[in-house]
């Protein structure tokens, strides 16, 4: 897999997490630390992402 592709893959895995926290902060079951936990993946994909772009320009 080449790193760009990888990077499209990341990306793709960010925006579905990003739905699913938005969805998770409307849903009345869903308990703060597992929307934390989301968003904390998701803040470790956006740091994965920009360190794989940096490495391709």
């Amino acid at each position: 897999m080449s790193v760009s592709s990888h990077v499209e893959e990341l990306r793709k895995k960010h925006q579905h997490l990003s739905t699913q926290v938005e969805e998770a902060q409307r849903a009345p079951g869903i308990s703060d630390s597992e929307i934390a936990s989301m968003k904390k993946q998701k803040l470790r994909l956006k740091e994965q992402i920009a360190r794989l772009s940096m490495s391709v320009s």
